[in-house]
């Protein structure tokens, strides 16, 4: 996906009456984690800080405890029984892993096995698997979570007091003040570091350490659909945060703390240099003062929400969202409080939770339209912004397509509708190529209406099962050139890689968007045609490694629809190697693309 999304900005104030917060059940004391078994079923998990773990099922709280080790458990403050985690094919092992701060007021990460009722656990069983020190009483951490990788994560504070007074968490020395990353499934109730593990070789660094330079990381969670990594990390005096990194990092992060605090220096003198900096800050006003992390939601009872992470303040409960979208991460403030936030929980079915301090457990409803996200409506094959009359272009939104996968039309002329989703762009009906779901992005592949042009603006309009987005406006251009990255031989119609390079001389073609009006134009979702052909009416030029080519065609690609194709002749005298390909029609100019030449 060539949909970058890059830049931070800050906390805009909204309200936001499409999200609110439904009650499912009370009476908990002093919830800290809420899980699901992933074993199909449908029960929550709800962690108590004083050391037992009760059963949501169906709606009803049971009566006996899953898990009761309050007799282990120093629990008051920021201690007591912290994190919860199943790991995967959790049906068919039967154990889980717990975290809590134990009677001498030390982190314990352990195993214990469930009996044969499958709805208690064995408080005998215990296998501790970590001990670690704790030199002050706040600032434990307490989330562990199994990752993609079935690798098991434990978010550690830096020991606590008041500005990491003994620098633990930048000590490779120390495992506080880090996101740990363990292999405890290998040989259960052993632990094993995974061989890819950042600091493996690196003398003087523990090799169970994935990430550097956190604070207190109470909460953070793995976006089910593409497995990026949000750390919610409590700030000090002035900053909350929240850390990302996406599923292909290898860890080694550093998150800054105790230099920075947020995006500021915390010591005087710190430089930024060599530090991952925080994709959203809010600062301590208006009440706020701790962080508490959340999930990405990508459940179906709110498709309107897909995409977007859910988090709050603790001292507020004043919820957040932040989006990931159009260029830059959207941090938005919502006018909705729940209670003294203490964590969020997911169902098996992708849904949110949110727990508070009084006990209460509630379910976070969004809305059930689709949502165009910010700055979505872009060319096809650019994704740059804007559209062009009878083009390709696709639209990014949520709430389109419940399970990941590719919906595609099978005939031509293109529907009008598709997997239940219509597209209208200035009230015209936009006919649709694809339906998409990959790795939590939605997408929408449809034809500009030809009946747009003339126009300098576009409102496009994305409904799904009766329910309309909000309209999105976007510039409507005559041209806005844009390649797919396939080049074709005329010869033999094969395509052009490193194996098979384009040669002096040769005729090829590529496929391309936004050439703008053509002659003998078809109608919108219609084939283009052979005989004639819809020629461009723009001049269209073509150069290849900077030399100009001959360009006997350009226009709609035959047999295709909102696509052209552009015909060109490899120049005699093209350097060898990989060389830009750019096609400009009028005055605009495509990004360049890389071709091999031989």
């Amino acid at each position: 996906m060539r949909w970058l999304l890059l830049g931070l900005v800050f906390p805009l104030l909204a309200q936001d009456s499409e999200i609110r917060l439904v009650p499912v059940a009370s009476g908990f004391n002093a919830p800290t984690d809420v899980q699901h078994s992933g074993d199909g079923s449908g029960r929550l998990f709800v962690v108590e800080q004083s050391g037992t773990v009760r059963i949501l099922r169906n709606g009803a709280v049971l009566a006996r405890p899953f898990l009761d080790i309050q007799s282990r458990v120093r629990a008051g403050g920021e201690r007591g029984l912290l994190g919860l985690a199943f790991p995967p094919g959790f049906a068919g092992k039967q154990r889980l892993y717990i975290n809590y701060t134990d009677l001498l007021g030390n982190t314990v990460i352990a195993m214990y096995r469930v009996t044969s009722d499958p709805d208690v656990a064995d408080p005998t069983s215990e296998q501790v698997l970590l001990n670690i020190t704790q030199p002050f009483a706040n600032h434990n951490g307490g989330q562990l979570r199994f990752g993609p990788d079935g690798y098991l994560y434990i978010g550690m504070g830096d020991g606590g007091s008041a500005g990491d007074p003994f620098n633990y968490a930048q000590a490779g020395s120390s495992l506080l003040g880090k996101l740990l990353r363990i292999d405890v499934e290998s040989e259960p109730g052993q632990v094993r570091i995974p061989p890819d593990n950042p600091f493996v070789n690196v003398p003087g660094t523990r090799p169970e350490i994935w990430a550097f330079g956190l604070r207190n990381p109470w909460r953070f969670s793995f976006d089910r659909a593409n497995a990026d990594l949000y750390i919610a990390d409590v700030g000090q005096n002035t900053w909350e945060e929240v850390n990302y990194a996406s599923a292909s990092s290898h860890g080694g992060e550093n998150y800054g703390w105790s230099a920075m605090e947020g995006l500021v220096c915390y010591r005087s003198g710190c430089t930024k240099d060599g530090f991952r900096l925080p994709v959203a800050v809010y600062r301590h006003e208006n009440g706020d003062c701790s962080v508490t992390g959340g999930f990405v939601y990508r459940g179906r009872r709110s498709p309107g929400l897909r995409g977007t992470y859910l988090y709050a303040d603790y001292c507020t409960g004043r919820m957040r969202t932040l989006r990931h979208e159009g260029g830059q991460w959207v941090n938005t403030t919502l006018a909705l409080s729940g209670g003294l936030v203490t964590t969020f929980g997911e169902d098996e079915e992708g849904e949110v939770y949110v727990a508070n301090s009084a006990g209460t457990l509630a379910r976070i409803d969004g809305s059930r339209a689709p949502r165009i996200a910010l700055d979505g409506v872009v060319n096809a094959a650019s994704f740059l912004p804007g559209i062009v009359a009878g083009s390709l272009a696709t639209v990014f939104a949520a709430g389109v397509l419940d399970d990941p996968g590719v919906v595609s039309a099978t005939n031509l002329p293109l529907p009008p509708e598709l997997a239940g989703v219509s597209v209208e762009v200035n009230g015209m009906a936009a006919p649709i190529l694809a339906v998409a779901n990959v790795k939590g992005i939605e997408q929408v592949n449809f034809q500009a209406p030809f009946g747009i042009a003339g126009s300098t603006s576009a409102s496009v309009v994305v409904s799904r099962a009766g329910l309309e987005s909000v309209p999105e406006e976007i510039a409507l251009s005559r041209v806005q050139p844009g390649l797919f990255p396939v080049v074709v031989h005329n010869a033999d119609y094969t395509l052009v890689t490193e194996e098979r390079p384009l040669v002096p001389n040769e005729f090829a073609f590529i496929y391309a968007t936004g050439l703008g009006p053509v002659s003998n134009p078809p109608d919108t979702g219609a084939a283009a045609s052979s005989a004639p052909l819809s020629v461009s009416l723009e001049e269209v030029r073509v150069t290849l490694a900077g030399i100009p080519c001959e360009v006997p065609f350009a226009g709609l690609a035959p047999g295709f629809a909102g696509v052209y194709q552009v015909n060109f002749r490899v120049p005699s005298d093209s350097p060898a190697g990989l060389q830009e390909l750019i096609v400009t029609a009028g005055e605009a100019s495509s990004t360049p693309i890389q071709v091999p030449v031989l």
